[in-house]
């Protein structure tokens, strides 16, 4: 290092002159050569003024210092009669950057990264940074696997000092994995093993999911992958010995090959928990995952910890600790482990600290949480906190942090740090379903007004079928208990001509008043009020007993209706439910105040049972009454339907259920309807939680007044195989069923699918 060093000094002082001189007073500087760069940069790095003395160590430094800046690539000094004058080169600047023969990526994309490397147009030009700069250009080829990319460069001088940088860049095509060799596995089939890697070999989906793509993160993933799976089927001394990529000479295959070793599978012999517990034994047993006669495995052990530490977070020892001590017979392949307790000292909250809420108002946040300053520490209790203030959507980040308060071992303070994302928007959106045919849908929406957490939004939807313009209000802390108060004004035009049920028109202008009780964390009731005022009309092929209806009660009718709802909701995810349940009783009812009598109750039980990590099981039951009261009948536009996506598949959209002498479908008073659905992912795009297939099977009906429930002649199955992609520009959905009893009247459709897009 000392011998490159020195080389670097002499080839500098070799390229550079400055002659042996004798201590003189500067009379004056002059620079010479340059043309970019402005005199007084250079007087800014000469150790010397004019009136002082300059020495030769002075004249060394300040070739040094002129050749640091970049600028110059040659730096002379002389002495004329006693005035210094400084002779330079200035190193050439970039003119203009060429970029020829890319595809992958965006000349704009490119020269970014170019500027980021330090090569941009203006600049000066720099060999080093060129060089640094293509090294960088290949990397970003590589990590999309073009790892035979081509990248070189033509630098052409032009007047001025300037020059031209040209990158001429073949991008090759892109290195797929050809084989992935697992040596060492004997318990398990290499297929199975393959399957819990992202890294596979190309197949049908390998153009979306870039799973035949290499990358050394995916590998690492991998392995861990390995790791865990063994680990957690009793393979306790399993270990990865080695592993080895290599590419073909043409750049083209890349070969994988992972050596292990999977060592005996050992089971546990005994389970035991120890220290300072501060909470009854008997209590902590029921968190032991892992069981005395049970296979190893990592996991349950690390669940055992994690819960134990968050049970004693719970009575405020924020920092216990649990560990599981194994004692290993490696003749007798067992495993006992002592869980060894140790709590530490029991702390309380001191402050709730937040940060990065510039527009949301702090008892928005403060409000979510459910530990308070001055209680006892609380892990559940905080973990609860951060999750309702993730579920507002007013935040792209919550990070909640407890650090020890300095020079108080038993507080802590809780910091929550948010990042705040736009939550006004205008949209425009417009989809197409085989229901309601062409959509155009509009909407000013504001969820955080003026940093209150109220919410504000206006809809429009043109469907044929139903067209809506609507305005909400929400607070949902109308009371500080977390009570919500809302206000609704609509406007609905219903025309169900080009559909199956018998055709009319209503035009309904409504306002109401809601509200909304939180009775549990994951379970509220509701209730409101709304007036309506619906406009009837129809046509010359409605029904007899749509004409009668308004020949009696009037084609013009007001309502006041009252509404009663139950919600409780526990699932993991409300896009990709793997675990859950769902519950919904809803009652609406027309009040004897104005025209109409009638009630509509519904109630929908859901629930996920995960069957492994990749198979969700989904049961749905729905079940729904209505009918009149006061001698008044139930109005035909309140009627129940059945049929199409969201209910019984492979059947038209609401063609089930009683029909008049036509075969116009009347809707009817009750409605039933029952799915069983096998959720699962994409064979190759496992990791995709935006996309997912489904096998189901589906029944349903619906009955008129004096059918009976249930009826084999009402109810409808079907099976079939269905489709989902949330997509950037709105969810998909595709369905294909076959009808199991259709009968003759019965309007089927095997494919459906509903589509929807935002722009």
């Amino acid at each position: 290092m000392r011998l490159i060093k020195f080389a670097g000094l002499l080839s500098l002082l070799c390229m550079s002159s400055v002659w042996a001189i004798e201590p003189f007073t500067v009379k004056d500087i002059r620079v010479e050569g340059i043309q970019r760069t402005e005199a007084g940069t250079v007087f800014s790095y000469l150790p010397v003024k004019v009136g002082e003395t300059m020495s030769e160590q002075q004249a060394t430094a300040a070739i040094h210092a002129l050749y640091g800046t970049g600028f110059f690539k040659d730096v002379r000094l002389r002495v004329e009669r006693g005035v210094l004058v400084v002779v330079v080169r200035e190193r050439p600047s970039i003119a203009s950057i060429q970029i020829n023969g890319t595809k992958e990526f965006s000349k704009d994309q490119i020269k970014d990264s170019l500027k980021n490397a330090g090569l941009a147009e203006a600049r000066i030009f720099n060999k080093s940074v060129l060089d640094k700069a293509v090294q960088e250009l290949k990397l970003q080829y590589v990590a999309r696997g073009k790892y035979g990319v081509s990248v070189t460069t033509t630098v052409t001088d032009l007047e001025r000092n300037r020059i031209d940088v040209v990158f001429n860049v073949v991008e090759g095509e892109v290195s797929k994995i050809k084989q992935i060799n697992l040596v060492g596995n004997q318990a398990y089939k290499e297929s199975e093993l393959l399957d819990l890697m992202k890294l596979s070999t190309p197949d049908w989906m390998s153009w979306f999911s870039k799973s035949d793509q290499y990358s050394k993160q995916k590998l690492s993933a991998d392995m861990e992958a390995l790791r865990s799976f063994y680990m957690d089927s009793g393979y306790l001394e399993f270990n990865i010995n080695s592993t080895q990529v290599s590419i073909t000479p043409d750049k083209k295959d890349i070969y994988i090959t992972i050596n292990f070793s999977e060592g005996a599978r050992y089971t546990v012999s005994k389970v035991d928990i120890s220290g300072n517990t501060m909470i009854p034994r008997e209590e902590l047993e029921k968190f032991i995952q892992v069981k005395t006669g049970d296979t190893f495995s990592r996991k349950a052990l690390t669940e055992t910890s994690k819960k134990v530490g968050e049970r004693l977070g719970g009575e405020g020892y924020a920092f216990a600790n649990v560990n599981a001590v194994p004692a290993i017979d490696k003749e007798k392949h067992e495993v006992a482990f002592n869980f060894i307790v140790d709590p530490g000292q029991r702390v309380y909250v001191r402050r709730i600290n937040i940060a990065g809420n510039d527009k949301t108002r702090d008892e928005v946040i403060r409000r979510e949480f459910r530990q308070v300053e001055g209680a006892w520490f609380d892990e559940a209790k905080i973990k609860k906190s951060k999750q309702r203030t993730d579920k507002l959507d007013f935040f792209s980040e919550v990070n909640v942090e407890t650090p020890a308060v300095q020079g108080g071992a038993d507080q802590v303070d809780v910091n929550v740090a948010v990042k705040e994302k736009s939550t006004g928007s205008i949209t425009a959106g417009a989809g197409f379903s085989q229901g309601s045919g062409v959509t155009l849908t509009a909407g000013v929406t504001q969820a955080n007004l003026l940093g209150s957490g109220n919410y504000l939004s206006t809809q429009l939807n043109t469907s044929k079928i139903n067209q809506v313009y609507a305005l909400s209000f929400s607070n949902p802390y109308f009371t500080d208990d977390g009570v919500s108060r809302g206000f609704d004004i609509y406007k609905r035009n219903v025309d169900s001509s080009t559909t199956s049920v018998s055709p009319y028109s209503s035009h309904t202008l409504g306002g109401g008043m809601r509200f909304g009780v939180p009775i549990h964390e994951d379970e509220n009731i509701s209730y409101g009020l709304a007036v309506e005022r619906t406009q009837l009309g129809l046509f010359a092929t409605s029904p007899a007993r749509l004409a009668q209806y308004v020949n009696k009660f009037g084609a013009s009718n007001t309502n006041l209706s009252g509404t009663v709802g139950w919600n409780r909701d526990s699932r993991d995810s409300a896009i990709y439910t793997t675990e859950g349940t769902v519950q919904r009783a809803f009652l609406e009812m027309g009040l004897p105040v104005f025209d109409m009598r009638y009630y509509k109750l519904n109630y929908q039980h859901q629930r996920y049972y995960p069957m492994n990590r990749d198979f969700t099981l989904l049961l749905n039951g729905e079940a729904g009454v209505a009918g009149g009261y006061a001698d008044k009948p139930l109005p035909f536009f309140k009627n129940f339907y059945a049929g199409g996506i969201g209910s019984v598949r492979g059947y038209d959209s609401n063609s089930l259920g009683p029909r008049d002498s036509t075969g116009m479908v009347l809707g009817g008073t009750r409605r039933v309807v029952g799915n069983v659905e096998l959720l699962m992912p994409i064979p190759g795009m496992k990791k995709e939680k935006s996309v997912r297939l489904s096998g189901f099977l589906d029944a349903g009906a619906v009955y008129g007044p004096g059918d009976p429930v249930p009826s084999t002649t009402g109810l409808r199955f079907s099976t079939g195989a269905a489709f989902t992609w949330i997509s950037p520009m709105g969810p998909i959905k595709f369905s294909y069923a076959k009808p199991l009893n259709r009968q003759v009247q019965d309007k089927v459709q095997a494919l459906q699918f509903s589509l929807g897009s935002m722009f």
